[in-house]
């Protein structure tokens, strides 16, 4: 998997300084009121909810934002445009293919920038159905090494009902289908076994691997996408090793 993935990008985000933070706050913002505004604003009975204010509390969003945007999302604060989840798909140098996420207040401008992203990163935006077929669709919850043992969580695994696991970037990730992700993630709360993140994400199917010259190119390419405050996540299929 690609460093630019979900566990990865939240670490990322993590050593912002003051200057990016209120951008990275907008992003996991967003996430809130979409969730709130597709299941309610109570994260005991929203599970979607209870994912987007887990994520913002692991860039230390403040709680006053995060209740606004819980409270924009119900309709209980009047103002703004609305927001959208767009997935676009695209080819980073070497053919990589990307599928980039994002939650925007204005499509139009949107796309115009990931175009113009893409066309001076050596990339190709490219139609809907080009790449994502070489995607899962997958719920994905991680957990630090450092706090567990990697012993214990692959025994888990194996008892909590998931398809699959990996390790990334010192993290250990488990693979669920997407209608198990709460009930995987409740399994090892259950356990007293606490995850960083459980999101929604996707895992490539089908791996690229670009050549030497290409790879400058495309990290590049990843980071700038990932700067954008209207995009959320972006996945890959590098084949890193």
């Amino acid at each position: 998997m690609s460093g630019h993935s979900h566990w990865a990008g939240i670490k990322h985000h993590k050593g912002l300084n003051d200057a990016k933070r209120a951008a990275v706050f907008t992003k996991y913002g967003r996430n809130i009121i979409i969730a709130a505004e597709a299941g309610g604003g109570n994260p005991d009975t929203n599970y979607s909810l209870k994912i987007a204010i887990d994520a913002a509390r692991t860039v230390n969003m403040p709680k006053e934002n995060i209740d606004r945007a819980i409270k924009r999302g119900t309709g209980e604060l009047k103002g703004g445009s609305r927001i959208e989840e767009l997935l676009y798909e695209a080819y980073g140098p070497g053919q990589v293919a990307l599928l980039i996420e994002t939650a925007t207040d204005n499509k139009n401008r949107t796309v115009s920038e990931i175009k113009n992203i893409l066309t001076k990163g050596h990339g190709k935006f490219v139609p809907t159905g080009s790449v994502s077929f070489m995607f899962r669709h997958v719920g994905l919850i991680t957990f630090s090494l450092e706090t567990h043992l990697k012993e214990t969580l692959e025994m888990e695994t194996l008892e909590s009902g998931a398809d699959d696991f990996f390790v990334s970037d010192e993290a250990f990730v488990v693979v669920t289908a997407i209608d198990r992700l709460q009930a995987v993630e409740e399994y090892f709360r259950s356990k007293n076994i606490l995850c960083e993140s459980a999101t929604l994400g996707y895992l490539p199917t089908q791996m690229t691997t670009p050549e030497e010259k290409d790879i400058a190119s495309l990290e590049k390419l990843l980071e700038t996408l990932d700067d954008h405050q209207d995009v959320q996540r972006v996945w890959d299929n590098r084949n890193s090793l």
